[in-house]
């Protein structure tokens, strides 16, 4: 028995630790400068504003074929299995085709996925500031065939701040849902 003791012991500490570490990819805490956009229902949304919450950051647009509409449902989800800590999380998604995304276009996307999520656009000076802060790719492409006209390749990660204001996490929009959810209440709870 003497033997096994340690072993157990390390396999219990290996448990603990593995509940209290990220599945996502955990940043350095960045400050992410303070901004001002435009919501879905016309009224400024600044960032400062956000502190105590955490905040899940997407960039993408409505026209997206793939990755936005399937990143808004993994958010559907999330939510949903947040529960109660739902108030304390705020879901954002902001555009990267100001062009046709305009408020009310955003507004009638973000309701079919849930009505809570906050959908972000602006002047393109004002919103390649906040790309630039986040590190976000975005490039528009002309296509010659289909109705849209174009598309636009785009970063594909969630990025989380934390209650203080600080980039922590890049999750990848096709992460499991309790990989999310577990990463989100660690921030919640403090997680440094």
């Amino acid at each position: 028995m003497r033997l096994w003791l340690p072993a157990i012991l390390a396999l219990a500490a290996c448990a603990c630790r593995s509940q209290e570490a990220f599945h996502a990819t955990e940043m350095p805490a960045t400050p992410i400068s303070d901004f001002v956009l435009q919501d879905q229902h016309g009224r400024p949304f600044k960032l400062s504003e956000q502190r105590g919450r955490v905040v899940v950051f997407f960039f993408g647009y409505t026209f997206c074929p793939d990755v936005c509409p399937l990143t808004l449902s993994t958010w559907k989800r999330v939510h949903d299995a947040l529960q109660a800590d739902t108030a304390r999380v705020r879901f954002v998604y902001v555009t990267v085709d100001p062009e046709r995304d305009t408020p009310e276009k955003l507004k009638t996307h973000l309701a079919i996925f849930h009505p809570g999520f906050t959908g972000l656009t602006g002047s393109p000076e004002a919103l390649r500031e906040v790309y630039a802060d986040f590190g976000v790719y975005a490039e528009k492409v002309n296509i010659a065939a289909g109705a849209s006209g174009y598309l636009v390749n785009h970063s594909t990660r969630m990025f989380v701040v934390d209650p203080r204001g600080d980039l922590r996490l890049l999750i990848d929009h096709a992460a499991p849902v309790p990989e999310v959810v577990h990463d989100l209440r660690l921030l919640l709870a403090g997680k440094k």
